[in-house]
């Protein structure tokens, strides 16, 4: 081989993108290929998305002190390129800031992330590139218009707090004393999945249980969520029951989208555009991608989807690295020239401790293309 392009989301709670990239590169290295190898930052909108997108707009990374989903302070940063802010909404509302005993949606705020978007127009910024995948709430965005201004009240005026066991009990959503700046302001959104806001196959009933809901916990979310959507369109006029995304990071895209006007986008389709993706990919003989678990999610929008799509375009063979695999029939169908999974037998815990799973990365990876070459 002559040419292999690395183009990895981060595995979540383990490695970063540039982490992923780097074992995968030693792999590449151990099994004595002397190729190119080029080592791009992608995301989906989840963690990492902030790192890339700065990158490649030239911008800078600072940080604030925010609230985290249980609302305890902790530091979260953002990228500012010119006027535009590069916000990942996992930096300040994520689910690896929780322990899984934390990890709870009726309790959890996207707070944090408004406060994110408070510094940006306090920094002069009126554009927004903000990535809302990787969360660990299903507050309808509440929390985040809580933190602009907005009160969320009940059937009294009683005042509530944005978060997922508020949800039935918001009557109305007064934005009288939202900042104003965010008028002036544009936002496009970066959507890692097109889960509907509520419903069957919404935010509640497909990504709550992985955010520490039980199945009692799904059903009155759910509940919350088509209350708040119906007040959202008693104050906003938008549908949210029609916009795809709407549902993604716990209906922080239809909170996005209905009150500020957003733009909601796939994420990976983002981040490849301005990483120039397809012109880095030209001539490569394989493009290696991956995220920490492959399985029924990762056709619908993830960063190997996007990455598959693109490099078939020119060709290119793409070979797919989980920590995990789920193998079913969509993943099946979706035409990787192979599907790995790296961790070995250990518990979970141990597999994502992040020098054992960079370890496990390099000697599959090697294992892989030594059988290529061959």
């Amino acid at each position: 081989m002559k040419k292999i392009v690395i183009a990895c989301d981060s595995f979540k709670g383990s490695l970063n993108s540039a982490e992923v990239a780097a074992a995968v590169t030693r792999g590449i290295r151990m099994a004595g290929e002397d190729c190119e190898v080029i080592s791009l930052n992608v995301a989906d909108g989840g963690e990492g998305t902030a790192l890339a997108l700065t990158g490649a707009l030239g911008g800078s990374i600072i940080e604030t002190e925010v609230h985290d989903p249980l609302m305890r302070p902790v530091i979260a940063g953002y990228g500012i390129a010119g006027d535009m802010a590069v916000i990942e909404m996992a930096a300040a509302s994520g689910l690896p800031l929780l322990s899984p005993s934390e990890r709870n949606p009726m309790e959890t705020s996207s707070c944090g992330t408004g406060e994110l978007i408070r510094d940006a127009l306090d920094h002069g910024c009126r554009k927004f590139l903000i990535g809302i995948g990787g969360s660990a709430t299903n507050d309808g965005g509440t929390g985040m218009l809580e933190a602009l201004g907005a009160r969320l009240l009940d059937r009294d005026g009683k005042a509530l707090h944005g978060c997922g066991a508020s949800l039935s009990s918001i009557d109305r959503i007064d934005t009288a004393a939202m900042d104003d700046r965010l008028r002036e302001s544009r936002f496009t959104v970066a959507c890692d999945v097109d889960t509907p806001f509520c419903g069957p196959e919404g935010a509640a009933a497909v990504f709550a249980p992985q955010k520490g809901a039980s199945p009692a916990q799904v059903d009155m979310l759910d509940q919350g969520m088509q209350s708040l959507q119906s007040v959202i369109l008693a104050e906003t006029g938008c549908d949210l029951s029609t916009t795809k995304g709407a549902g993604a990071a716990g209906g922080m895209g239809g909170a996005l989208k209905a009150f500020f006007g957003a733009d909601l986008k796939n994420g990976i389709e983002m981040v490849l555009d301005a990483v120039s993706f397809d012109s880095m990919i030209k001539d490569a003989d394989l493009v290696i991608t991956g995220e920490g678990c492959l399985d029924s999610q990762t056709p619908k929008g993830k960063v190997p989807y996007g990455v598959l799509r693109r490099a078939r375009k020119q060709g290119i063979d793409v070979l797919a690295l989980g920590g995990g695999v789920k193998m079913c029939p969509e993943l099946e169908a979706m035409g990787f020239i192979g599907i790995a999974k790296t961790s070995t037998g250990r518990t979970l815990e141990e597999s994502m401790e992040p020098v054992r799973a960079a370890d496990d990365i390099a000697k599959k990876t090697a294992e892989i293309i030594r059988r290529l070459t061959i």
